[in-house]
């Protein structure tokens, strides 16, 4: 066993980073440029870095395994772009066909121009909709009448998206509208969800204005370049495909250039850390390569991996912290690629994918028209279908064999979007435990997890467990967490 020696003030600073995902990439590459002096060392105990973000070539095309985009309402993914120097590298979304389609029997019909999540931008296309019943759009169009409960109005006041949607919106826009926008995005039990962790903009508009269409008509309105985007969103549906972009190799392609930016000695894949122990220098790993174990000391560490793993390491450190990032689980899910001929596909592909109500009992979440979304990946002639399935309300689907995912993909794309003939390429990537679930009250679960981190000088966690889930959240916890140990260690 070899140690390393004991962290001290006459040589360079040691940082660790547990987890190579985005979040840990962005931590690593954040705390050496705020110090380069130091000695940051990235551990991965996987083969490869980033995570989710998981592009492919086969054959010349470019093919996305896990996430496809960011969206620019947030700075962080694109403020790293910039700092990288691959801005320039930027590609938008397909102008055209910018909606979600969803499952309603054996057809996709359109989600209603200018419905977002669960704000109805445009009465006139909730009205021509066929995804509800007259009763449906007349409760959904009733809700600047419902009136508020008085206890919204309490500190730290939460409910599960299904309570508020329905509350407000009515049961049949919730399972109709709502609910499946949102699993394709959380892959979530809505009736869990917090409201405050994943759209806490509705939980103040009800809270401010008494309800979601009055927030709309009373709110502040946005101006310039805002509000030519708000327009463009009001134009889309389902979710806010105006906002969203890539990279030209594909999302990959900002992993590739995090690794490329920080020295060559940081990253360390195959490497799993065991133990986490406090010393009266900073802080002890204990680290597995090629079988063998060894000590090494830092004087900080980031804990960028899943919080359950997280608490586990902690476990011997802070028992109560370890039990609070206990409490985060979450869903698995499988995401099925097909690459097939155009003319083996008997729909339109006018929108760029769709989402499958819970109600609808099919064995898909959501499935993407990934070519459809950014042309030009693959040659004329050819689609590259992504079929996604398990979750929290289906994970027993995780578990299937490649064969059987593909098959069942091929059978609920053929049901619904008129799929046949054999693929050209087929491939399943399983995302297991990789996206937490925001139960009703995670906001003040998080607030108790970085309280209790902080009475920990040179400690910090960072992921998609804390305060969002998308790509640019992920980047601002990395770098935030880098930005405190820095701080505690400046």
């Amino acid at each position: 066993m070899n140690d390393s020696p004991a962290p001290n003030a006459s040589r360079p600073r040691r940082i660790a980073v547990i987890g190579g995902g985005v979040s840990g990439l962005a931590a690593a590459h954040r705390a050496q440029t705020l110090l380069p002096e130091a000695e940051v060392r990235l551990y991965e105990r996987g083969p490869r870095v980033g995570g989710a973000l998981d592009s492919t070539r086969h054959d010349g095309w470019l093919l996305e395994r896990g996430a496809d985009s960011f969206t620019t309402k947030l700075a962080g993914a694109i403020d790293l772009c910039r700092e990288l120097g691959i801005a320039d590298q930027i590609v938008e979304t397909n102008s055209q066909h910018r909606r979600a389609l969803i499952a309603s029997g054996p057809r996709l019909l359109p989600t209603p121009a200018g419905f977002v999540l669960m704000r109805a931008n445009k009465i006139g296309s909730v009205l021509s909709t066929r995804l509800l019943s007259w009763r449906g759009k007349l409760r959904l169009l009733a809700e600047p009448f419902i009136a508020a409960p008085p206890e919204v109005q309490q500190p730290g006041y939460d409910e599960s998206v299904a309570s508020f949607a329905t509350r407000r919106l009515g049961r049949e826009a919730f399972e109709r509208l709502v609910q499946p926008l949102l699993a394709g995005i959380y892959v979530a039990d809505a009736t869990q969800l917090s409201l405050a962790g994943t759209m806490p903009e509705f939980l103040e508009a009800e809270r401010t204005y008494g309800s979601l269409t009055r927030a709309l008509w009373r709110g502040p309105r946005p101006a310039g370049a805002t509000a030519e985007r708000q327009a463009a969103e009001n134009n889309s549906s389902g979710a806010r495909y105006s906002v969203f972009v890539s990279l030209r190799s594909g999302v990959s392609g900002l992993v590739g250039a995090l690794v490329d930016a920080l020295p060559a000695n940081c990253v360390h894949r195959g490497v799993e850390v065991a133990r986490v122990d406090r010393d009266s220098g900073g802080w002890r790993l204990r680290l597995i390569e090629n079988g063998q174990p060894r000590d090494e000391a830092f004087d900080a560490i980031i804990l960028a991996a899943q919080a359950p793993l997280a608490g586990r390491l902690l476990a011997g450190v802070d028992a109560e912290l370890a039990g609070q990032l206990a409490k985060i689980r979450y869903a698995s899910s499988a995401v099925i690629g097909l690459v097939c001929r155009r003319e083996d596909v008997g729909h339109d592909l006018d929108g760029f994918g769709f989402v499958v109500p819970a109600v609808e009992n099919r064995d898909l979440v959501a499935g993407s028209f990934a070519s459809v979304k950014y042309p030009g990946r693959l040659p004329d002639g050819l689609v590259h279908l992504r079929a996604f399935a398990g979750g929290a309300l289906r994970p027993e689907l995780v578990d299937r064999g490649d064969d059987e995912l593909v098959a069942l993909a091929r059978r609920e794309l053929g049901e619904l979007i008129g799929l046949r003939g054999e693929p050209l390429w087929s491939d399943v990537a399983r995302w297991r435990e990789s996206m937490p679930q925001y139960d009703v009250g995670h906001v003040t679960l998080v607030d108790d997890i970085l309280a209790r981190v902080a009475t920990h000088p040179g400690l910090a966690v960072a992921g998609n467990a804390y305060r969002g889930v998308g790509i640019p959240q992920c980047i601002a916890s990395g770098r935030g967490a880098a930005e405190a140990v820095v701080g505690q260690l400046a």
